[in-house]
């Protein structure tokens, strides 16, 4: 992730993820720059990932707190990297930010996918989400989406751990 820091999404940020929105999920209904700023307006944690100057990627993150004994929940509302940054780290960076903000709740967090984006599965399956169902026809395209979670904790790596030093 060489040169890529992550800060707070602003509403000036909007109209370039509402152009990485088309070219990442075209078909498939992408967030409009409106959306966006509606998202940070209602006070939804959003992160970008920027490259100098310009946006490579964004994410963000719906907390809701637990009350009255009920469990705290999350729900990853969306992650998107610049197809030129893929493979760098970019969006397990936005993830783990956005899964240390749910676990300072305590929170369960939840996520849909679509059932063939493979990279996205693989990323999420290694950070402790599960599918625990699947939702028919969930995206404007008609594909169908997985519904995964991850239970409150620390970030987990599919990576094994590096071997102590002698």
């Amino acid at each position: 992730m060489s040169g890529v820091v992550l800060d707070a999404l602003t509403p000036d940020d909007a109209d370039r993820c509402a152009e990485l929105e088309a070219i990442l999920f075209p078909g498939d209904d992408p967030w409009s720059a409106r959306a966006f700023r509606e998202e940070l307006r209602a006070g939804h944690r959003y992160l970008a990932a920027r490259d100098g100057d310009r946006l490579v990627g964004y994410g963000g993150v719906a907390l809701l707190p637990g009350r009255l004994g009920q469990q705290a929940e999350a729900e990853i509302h969306t992650i998107g990297v610049d197809p030129a940054c893929q493979g760098r780290g970019v969006g397990r960076a936005l993830l783990d930010r956005l899964l240390a903000a749910a676990d300072d709740i305590g929170a369960t967090t939840y996520l849909e996918v679509r059932t063939d984006n493979a990279p996205a599965r693989r990323l999420y399956r290694a950070t402790g989400f599960e599918v625990v169902g699947t939702r028919r026809r969930y995206y404007a395209s008609g594909a169908d989406a997985y519904t995964m979670r991850r239970r409150p904790g620390p970030v987990r790596s599919a990576d094994p751990p590096a071997a102590a030093p002698r």
